[in-house]
């Protein structure tokens, strides 16, 4: 049952990953209006509770096994959803096995190291899912659409050569495959958003007050380099989707959409990882039986010995009984619809 769900979510994501080596052309490649045939939002909205549900799950054995970790990072032009899709998705985890990093304009510290430096400082630990909003690969899409970015970092001449880009796009791959080879999966999506669903969200913005603070003029400015961005996002795609992390595209004109296909993907990787609780030596199952009959001994008198046991064994009682009925009015439905069928049969005609 847990391969064909694994094989389910690997057949749902395949149309949104980049085949490794391929050149990606993100206006003919990806459609942001894709859903998958998913017609109704609440048919995607049961999905999601259900992805919630196995990464929650996922997520509380990576932890037990603290010998992975996993970096997920997210990609998008502003309003592209990377808010949403991080306070959605992650809504079901434990917080203390989750990081949030935003990355913003470097500071002068941060400028006085190499452009990877900050992001390395952030990495997740073992056993922990950290995710990047906007992330290392800011270095090769905003500092390359604006030129002044990559004069700010103080680089030495030969390091802004004509290709500086080709080698950070090298650099990136190798440091990523050295995390990866290290026990760190890194889970990489870009939000893709049209042209279009991006101004009906910042003009949402401007109409509703309680949005006005997420506003930005500077955002809307940005909008006069769309294609340099494009084209910026269609090299790094081509490049950087390797078989050891390979790029996942998200349509994200249907925010509702865009968090399911981001959650199976976050959850394929850990099924891939499938961490798994530490098993208990004999010796440590010896000292719990005895630390049981200790903890039992002491239960007050009307008290069940072990509440959570005599818990389980109810619950396992009522759900069997309601097992029980269903399959009874299952089966008498079935008898029904069977005895309708025959009588119809001999009707005449």
């Amino acid at each position: 049952m847990g391969d064909d769900r694994a094989d389910r979510i690997a057949e749902f994501i395949e149309p949104l990953r980049v085949e490794p080596g391929s050149k990606v052309r993100l206006a003919e490649d990806f459609d942001p209006g894709f859903r998958a045939g998913i017609r109704k939002k609440k048919d995607g909205v049961e999905l999601l509770r259900s992805g919630i549900e196995q990464l929650a799950d996922y997520q509380r054995r990576l932890a037990a096994q603290d010998t992975y970790g996993v970096l997920l990072c997210l990609q998008a032009l502003d309003a592209g959803g990377k808010d949403g899709t991080i306070r959605h998705v992650m809504s079901g985890v434990n917080p203390q096995g989750v990081r949030v990093v935003g990355f913003k304009v470097p500071s002068n510290e941060e400028l006085d190291h190499d452009y990877l430096w900050r992001y390395s400082r952030n990495l997740p630990g073992r056993g922990e899912i950290g995710i990047f909003n906007r992330s290392h690969y800011e270095e090769v899409l905003v500092v390359r659409v604006h030129a002044d970015h990559l004069r700010r970092q103080k680089l030495p001449d030969t390091a802004r050569g004509p290709d500086v880009w080709e080698r950070r796009y090298r650099e990136i791959n190798d440091w990523e495959r050295y995390l990866t080879d290290n026990g760190f999966r890194i889970v990489k999506i870009f939000l893709n958003l049209s042209k279009e669903e991006q101004r009906s969200r910042f003009l949402k913005r401007i109409d509703v007050p309680e949005r006005n603070w997420k506003f930005s003029s500077a955002d809307v400015r940005e909008r006069a380099y769309w294609d340099d961005y494009q084209r910026a996002f269609s090299q790094m795609l081509s490049a950087t989707s390797t078989p050891w992390a390979p790029w996942y595209v998200v349509p994200a004109d249907h925010k509702w959409f865009a968090r399911v296909c981001a959650a199976a993907v976050l959850v394929h990787t850990l099924m891939v990882i499938d961490p798994q609780y530490p098993q208990v030596s004999d010796e440590s199952r010896r000292e719990l039986a005895q630390v049981r009959e200790e903890l039992e001994a002491e239960a007050p008198a009307g008290a069940a010995p072990d509440p959570y046991a005599e818990g389980e064994k109810r619950n396992n009682a009522k759900n069997k009984k309601t097992k029980t009925r269903k399959t009874k009015t299952a089966r008498a439905k079935t008898a029904r619809a069977k005895t309708a069928k025959t009588k119809n049969k001999k009707a005449p005609s």
